[in-house]
């Protein structure tokens, strides 16, 4: 199908082999098209519209950031064939960036928080705006708020079986009562300043690798115009401890931006928890088995030697 579409709407490139890319992403399908193209087309309507953000914006937002960034090259229309717009874009050489493919945590974190300075500095005016067509990226965490608390209530047994570690105090929150605090906390800390430009989903999948260096970001189909907040979920769902500090000061994050980026990767694990989707639900207990060490260590370093709740 890709390469009938190639050839009714690109027939230049009409001679160039297609093979699907070695990971699948979720949003996407996607195509190798020759050695330095590559086709995405939205696995649904849902996504559809993240087409013409990428079109409209990021030809000229690729020219003000030093990493490389996914560009397209040219745009593909819904037919016949296939139901909705796609795009072709220039092919990134690098690997979804993985624990064992990052040669040094802290450094990935220092060149992602880098990439991510120069992108919110960008000039933002006349910026999209978030919404459902991205997933509400960039918008206030109350978006959410219904669907995170549902989650916290239909995974109240599970969530409260997961926190085994010792009571530190009479009364410490545990379980699903401290991810619910958290969830909290990070409602109580909205976002007020001007919007800046937000990727919308930085994630290990989109973040590119090569020598164990970060070298690319892909997927820019949920950016917007808003709080950034919901791209520093990676600081819980990819990066360790130590690297999560060095991305938080490097970005020179408060506590309110903090708490409302982990609030971010608490919602998308809950509402993975029980995904059936491959990797997913294992993935999720990971990020929240993150969330609540975090707050054992805070615990065990409280200058009172209290509870921290």
């Amino acid at each position: 199908m890709v390469a009938r579409l190639i050839a009714e709407q690109f027939p230049a490139w009409g001679d160039l082999p297609v093979r699907p890319v070695e990971t699948p992403g979720h949003d996407n399908r996607t195509f190798h098209l020759g050695d330095a193209l590559l086709v995405r087309l939205p696995s649904g309507p849902g996504y559809a519209p993240q087409i013409a953000r990428e079109q409209a914006w990021l030809p000229s937002l690729a020219e003000r950031v030093r990493l490389p960034i996914s560009v397209p090259v040219a745009h593909g229309r819904a037919s016949r064939a296939y139901p909705f717009d796609f795009t072709v874009t220039r092919y990134l050489p690098g690997e979804p960036a993985t624990r064992e493919g990052v040669a040094d945590l802290r450094r990935f974190a220092r060149d992602l928080a880098a990439f991510l300075r120069e992108w919110q500095a960008i000039d933002a005016l006349g910026g999209p705006r978030p919404s459902a067509d991205n997933c509400y990226r960039g918008a206030p965490l109350t978006v959410y708020d219904a669907e995170t608390r549902r989650a916290l209530a239909d995974l109240a047994d599970d969530l409260d079986a997961w926190d085994q570690t010792p009571a530190h105090a009479p009364g410490e929150l545990r379980g699903r009562a401290w991810l619910e605090h958290l969830w909290d906390e990070a409602l109580a800390s909205p976002w007020t300043r001007t919007g800046v430009w937000v990727h919308g989903d930085i994630a290990p999948g989109n973040l590119l690798v090569r020598d164990g260096v970060l070298c690319g970001v892909i997927d820019f189909g949920c950016l917007a115009v808003g709080d950034p907040a919901c791209d520093y979920a990676i600081a819980w769902t990819f990066l360790d401890a130590p690297a999560r500090r060095v991305f938080a000061a490097e970005l020179a994050l408060d506590a309110a931006s903090l708490a409302r980026g982990r609030a971010w990767a608490l919602w998308k694990a809950l509402i993975t928890y029980r995904s059936e989707e491959p990797g997913r639900a294992g993935n999720a207990r990971v990020v929240l088995a993150e969330i609540l060490r975090e707050r054992d260590a805070i615990r065990r370093t409280a200058p009172d030697g209290g509870a921290v709740n």
